[in-house]
C-alpha cells in the first residue's frame, strides 16, 4: 500500500505546478457555467414550473459540475500511459515490483485531485456572491453536505475505473483513440454532464440512473442542491458501490489477462 500511496503523493505534488494552465482552467470554466446558466435562465422564463429542479438548484449543479470538472472529466485520461502502451514502453512498468492496474489507479486519482484542487475553490468563491437565484446556494442540510462528500469521493472512484477500462483495453487495440471517443461520449452525456438526468423523461432517466455513468457527478451534485429524496439517495448510494465494486474487478482481471497476452515490440 505504501508503494501506491508514493505513486498518489508524486503525481498529486507534480499536477499541483501546472498554475498557470489552473487559471486559464478557472477562467474557461467559469466562463463556460456562466453560458450554461444563462441557456437555462432562458428556459425557465418560458414556464418555471415545469421543470424538475429549480432554477437555483440547477444553478447550483452547473456550479460544482465545474467546480470539479477534473474529478468527473472522462476526456481525462492518461495519454502519456496509453502513448507508452502504443510505443512499447510499457516493458519498464511491468518490469517494477508493482500491480501496474492499482499503480495507474492511484497516479489518475491523484492527477484529478490535483487539478480540482487548484481550480474548485476560486470557482466556488466566485458562484457564492452571484446574486440568487444564478450563484452557487448553500447545501440542503448538513447532513446532506457530508452525503455529497461521501459520494463525491465514491463518484471519483467509479470515474477513475471507469477511465481505467480504456487504459487497459488499450492493450488489445492498435489505437486507443476509437474507445476513447465511445468512452467518453457515452460518459459525458449520460452522467449528466451535459443536461441533469433529471431533464430527461421519467422512463429514460429511471434507465441511465442504473447505468455505471449516473453514479459519477450525478449522485454527489443532486444531493447538494437537495433535488433527490431519501429512497433515491439510499439507491444511488447503493448503485455506486456496486459499480464501483464491479469496474475495479473488472478492470483488475482484464488487466491481469492484458498482461499474461502482452507482446512488446521493437528494439
Amino acid at each position: 500500500m505504501k508503494k501506491y500511496i508514493s505513486f498518489f503523493r508524486l503525481r498529486f505534488s507534480m499536477g499541483l505546478q501546472y498554475r498557470t494552465a489552473a487559471l486559464a482552467g478557472i477562467a474557461t470554466q467559469f466562463a463556460w457555467g456562466a453560458l450554461e446558466v444563462l441557456a437555462f435562465r432562458a428556459f425557465y422564463e418560458t414556464d418555471p414550473n415545469s421543470f424538475p429542479m429549480s432554477l437555483s438548484a440547477t444553478c447550483t449543479y452547473v456550479w460544482l459540475q465545474q467546480a470539479f470538472l477534473a474529478l468527473f472529466a472522462a476526456w481525462l485520461m492518461d495519454n502519456e500511459l496509453l502513448e507508452s502502451i502504443i510505443n512499447g514502453n510499457i516493458a519498464y512498468e511491468l518490469c517494477r515490483p508493482v500491480h501496474i492496474y492499482d499503480m495507474w489507479f492511484s497516479k489518475s486519482a491523484a492527477n484529478r485531485i490535483s487539478r480540482a484542487v487548484l481550480r474548485s475553490v476560486p470557482i466556488l468563491l466566485i458562484a457564492a456572491f452571484l446574486p440568487a437565484p444564478y450563484g452557487l446556494s448553500l447545501p440542503a442540510g448538513p447532513g446532506y453536505f457530508l452525503l455529497f462528500l461521501l459520494t463525491l469521493l465514491l463518484g471519483l472512484a467509479v470515474t477513475v475505473s471507469f477511465c481505467m477500462l480504456v487504459h487497459v483495453l488499450a492493450f488489445f487495440t492498435i489505437s486507443p483513440r476509437g474507445l476513447q471517443m465511445i468512452f467518453v461520449s457515452a460518459a459525458d452525456f449520460f452522467s449528466g454532464g451535459i443536461i441533469p438526468l433529471p431533464f430527461f423523461p421519467p422512463k429514460v432517466q429511471f434507465v441511465l440512473e442504473l447505468f455505471p455513468f449516473a453514479s459519477m457527478q450525478n449522485v454527489p451534485l443532486r444531493i447538494y442542491s437537495g433535488s433527490m429524496t431519501e429512497p433515491e439517495i439510499v439507491k444511488a448510494f447503493g448503485l455506486q458501490i456496486f459499480w464501483l465494486l464491479l469496474l475495479l474487478a473488472g478492470g483488475r482481471k482484464l488487466c491481469r489477462y492484458g498482461e499474461q497476452k502482452v507482446t512488446i515490440q521493437g528494439g
